[in-house]
């Protein structure tokens, strides 16, 4: 991935301090488009009173007037820390946060007993816990983006990072099944009241070392060793980090139950790695992998079973829900008649029958939120995630040096992947995963790590963005970093 050549900012053509103008510009339009999206949860929490209370309590509006409270002081930190940053990312994320946790009060006041709805306090219940992991991932985020002041500094420890990284994503495989175990897979940390899912912090430490490495190592990967049906595919001996990597995927299918964390793991290794080089060979050598390893875990699933036992069934029910409908099947053929049951435009907030699916509010919330929104709404939303993920690939696009371009282009590829693992299980496009959907299900870990995910795009977008200096030469960027070096500088092809 190249970056394109941006022309310097002159000062003179554009009246003076074009930068600060630029970035004061861009701080508005993100300011607009944050109270606008506060104003579509403003009126998601009332549609969903007047259906469930038939009415329309005078607090209905606290909840979003809350988190708009918290999303401003984020603009805020933005404003004065990342004032380049794109203006798109934090209203994006902000509707899809507030979405969320207006779904999971939903699910509270649908859970009350009718006499007790309206009594029902605005920060009680699972809306209420979101609404306080929303203050926090949002502290955490802007904390980040005060201590990384330039993306390239975490480079320095990529590998502490990388090792931490499979340190989160083996702790679970290891614990015993009932402080790790939830619906058959073993992604969490539960000690009495108390769970964490380590994974969620493990994706983002190891996309940090695969960055690191792979601009260190690309020349080498970028090499071929013979053209195949016009494609040119690696040396042999360059296959060694990819084996690694998917032989660490296969160990996470196995023993934590999970196609979705392993697909994660992969899927953001081999794009990573596309990336660096630019070779479809690697892309294609990828899928061959997980694909091999999934079929080869699902025979071994039905004939020796032991640790493929989990998956084997899990490809079992993914094949045919319908053979046992009100055992095994169940969670996946009630999402599928709530999709279908909201057809094109849904039941209405608050109309449908969530509490009919099991985990809604974590892995089917999805499917809840598609019941009562219909195709159309759940279109918007998956429009709103594919604005984020281009969002951050033009960041990658845009910066200019190596480590920041594999960086932001893996988080927004992540990101994306995991949305369609997700939204693939519920539809039956693939087996069932563990996995949670980004700022919408509840739970604090999804929510901390994927708003760490988007403090570090917004710190790349700010150093993509920020104008050229007049006259010196050099980038108007913040200082801390390592320096840049020849082969992270842009280039540019001058034909005769």
């Amino acid at each position: 991935m190249t970056a394109a050549a941006t022309p310097a900012v002159s000062p003179a053509s554009t009246g003076g301090q074009p930068g600060v103008r630029l970035a004061r510009s861009r701080r508005n339009a993100e300011l607009s488009l944050l109270l606008l999206a506060m104003v579509l949860v403003a009126a998601y929490g009332a549609m969903v009173e007047a259906k469930v209370l038939d009415t329309v309590t005078a607090d209905f509006w606290i909840p979003a007037a809350a988190l708009a409270a918290v999303f401003l002081g984020l603009h805020l930190v933005i404003r004065f820390l990342a004032p380049y940053a794109d203006p798109a990312l934090l209203p994006a994320v902000a509707l899809l946060n507030g979405l969320g946790v207006g779904f999971l009060r939903r699910l509270d006041l649908g859970a009350a007993a009718p006499a007790e709805r309206e009594e029902l306090a605005i920060f009680a219940g699972t809306g209420g816990r979101q609404l306080a992991w929303t203050l926090v991932s949002v502290i955490l985020a802007a904390g980040l983006l005060a201590l990384m002041r330039d993306h390239r500094s975490i480079s320095r420890y990529a590998y502490t990072l990388g090792l931490a990284g499979i340190v989160l994503v083996m702790i679970p495989a290891v614990l015993p099944g009932r402080f790790s175990e939830i619906n058959g897979a073993k992604l969490w940390i539960r000690v009495g009241g108390f769970s964490i899912q380590p994974g969620e912090f493990a994706k983002l430490a190891l996309l940090v070392f695969f960055a690191y490495y792979l601009v260190r190592k690309r020349e080498v990967l970028s090499l071929a060793s013979r053209r195949i049906l016009g494609i040119d595919f690696p040396r042999g001996r360059d296959l060694g980090p990819v084996v690694v990597v998917w032989l660490i995927s296969l160990l996470v299918l196995v023993f934590e139950k999970d196609l979705g964390t392993s697909l994660l793991y992969f899927g953001m290794f081999v794009v990573t790695l596309y990336i660096a080089t630019e070779r479809v060979s690697w892309l294609l050598i990828g899928l061959v992998l997980f694909f091999g390893g999934a079929y080869l875990a699902y025979v071994l699933g039905s004939t020796v079973g032991g640790p493929f036992a989990n998956f084997y069934l899990r490809a079992e029910i993914w094949l045919d829900p319908f053979a046992d409908p009100y055992k095994d099947g169940y969670q996946l053929v009630q999402g599928l008649l709530a999709l279908g049951t909201g057809g094109l435009f849904g039941a209405g907030p608050g109309g449908g029958q969530p509490g009919l699916l099991p985990e809604v509010q974590n892995d089917f919330i999805f499917a809840g939120i598609g019941e009562e929104i219909g195709l159309f709404g759940l279109s918007a939303l998956l429009v709103v995630y594919l604005l984020i993920v281009e969002r951050g690939l033009r960041a990658a696009l845009a910066v200019r040096d190596s480590f920041g371009k594999l960086l932001a282009g893996g988080l927004a590829f992540t990101l994306g992947l995991q949305v369609f693992v997700i939204v693939g299980g519920i539809s039956k496009l693939i087996p069932l995963t563990g996995q949670t959907t980004p700022f919408l299900s509840a739970g604090g870990s999804s929510l901390m790590a994927n708003w760490l995910l988007v403090a570090v795009l917004l710190r790349v977008s700010d150093g993509a963005r920020r104008p050229v200096a007049g006259g010196g030469g050099k980038a108007d960027r913040p200082s801390g970093g390592p320096p840049e070096q020849l082969h992270g500088a842009p280039t540019e092809v001058i034909r005769p």
